[in-house]
């Protein structure tokens, strides 16, 4: 019998290009599968890359979310054994993290402990960033704990700051990072 695939349920919250990324990169794999797409926001892009591709998808609710049981007897029962976050912007209730100790991988724009925190995503971050005349950028991929951006950082990459970088330009380097990097580092870790 062949041994199981390892199974990661894609939380997104906007146009899903990490998700994307990381669907093609496993699209042959032997060992992990990309099974659920997991979305906070009806009509978000990512939802359409799911049924491109064919992958289930749920769509939160946000009282369950937070309040609820947050969804774990469902993920349990489709034998989910990583959460990867990829983009999006609710922080993960403590249900969640009880259910999947060190198994919740988030990726940030920014490296971390630097820029990180309540409301720190996206365009917010790289706008931070321009505003304090940081020389470079980054991305910080690391496990999630109880708190925004703090769990164990696992890896970074870093770009320049460019002169007359826009919070776009920037934007534009640090998700080249994050599309080149983030597919390889989940497979180490859940390999």
């Amino acid at each position: 019998m062949p041994d199981k695939k390892i199974k990661l349920a894609l939380f997104a919250s906007g146009t899903g290009s990490n998700v994307a990324r990381i669907v093609d990169y496993f699209r042959q794999s032997s060992r992990v599968e990309c099974s659920l797409i997991v979305c906070n926001k009806q009509g978000a892009g990512v939802l359409q890359i799911a049924e491109k591709e064919g992958i289930d998808t749920v769509l939160l609710d946000k009282e369950t979310f937070f309040r609820g049981d947050a969804y774990t007897g469902f993920l349990q029962e489709a034998g989910i054994d990583w959460i990867i976050l990829a983009g999006f912007l609710w922080k993960i209730p403590p249900a969640l993290i009880r259910a999947w100790p060190e198994h919740i991988i988030n990726i940030h724009p920014a490296l971390l402990p630097a820029y990180g925190g309540k409301g720190m995503y996206g365009r917010h971050v790289h706008e931070a960033v321009l505003q304090n005349g940081e020389k470079e950028s980054g991305i910080t991929i690391h496990l999630v704990d109880e708190q925004y951006d703090h769990g164990r950082t696992l890896f970074q990459a870093r770009c320049p700051v460019e002169p007359g970088d826009t919070p776009e330009t920037l934007a534009k380097r640090v998700q080249a990072l994050e599309h080149t990097h983030f597919p390889r580092v989940i497979e180490e870790l859940v390999s």
